[in-house]
């Protein structure tokens, strides 16, 4: 019976799990989304939730845990700068796992694990489309005056 152990062992060795999870996680923080088997998935999810926790910490033992986990310094960096301060106001749930079927060869269950919130929703894109465009008709309209008001002294300055 296996009573109170945690995690999955996944069918494979201790070390090439945690080198697996280590792979997977900084894939995950880096691109914010992957896309991997279900079992993995859930098992990812923990790992990912706890490093963005670390982030949130902030502090140096913190970061040293997550270096210990992760392996680049500029994800850990991201982690630590942009997503800390992305979920600063989340009490955990950073990650979605969304099922999108069967793999071809040996059906095993297929997801999206990504992260919840993403950079940029989608009605600040489009705010930031719509106040792109303002801008830009707004830019021509104020150069043409500008252009005239320094034409005009210059021509002052010949006469």
């Amino acid at each position: 019976m296996r009573h109170g152990v945690s995690g999955r062992k996944l069918n494979r060795t201790t070390s090439h799990r945690l080198a697996m999870f280590r792979n997977m996680v900084t894939s995950l923080l880096n691109h914010e989304r992957i896309y991997t088997t279900l079992p993995k998935a859930k098992e990812m999810r923990r790992w990912a939730e706890w490093m963005i926790t670390l982030g949130k910490r902030g502090d140096l033992h913190a970061r040293r845990q997550a270096m210990a986990v992760i392996r680049e310094k500029g994800v850990v960096h991201k982690v630590f700068e942009d997503l800390a301060a992305r979920f600063q106001n989340r009490a955990g749930g950073y990650t979605r796992i969304v099922k999108v079927g069967f793999r071809r060869g040996d059906s095993a269950p297929m997801c999206l694990l990504e992260l919840t919130e993403t950079g940029t929703s989608e009605k600040a894109k489009k705010g930031g489309k719509t106040q792109a465009k303002k801008e830009a008709k707004a830019k021509p309209a104020a150069k043409k005056p500008a252009s005239k008001a320094k034409k005009a002294p210059e021509e002052t300055s010949e006469e």
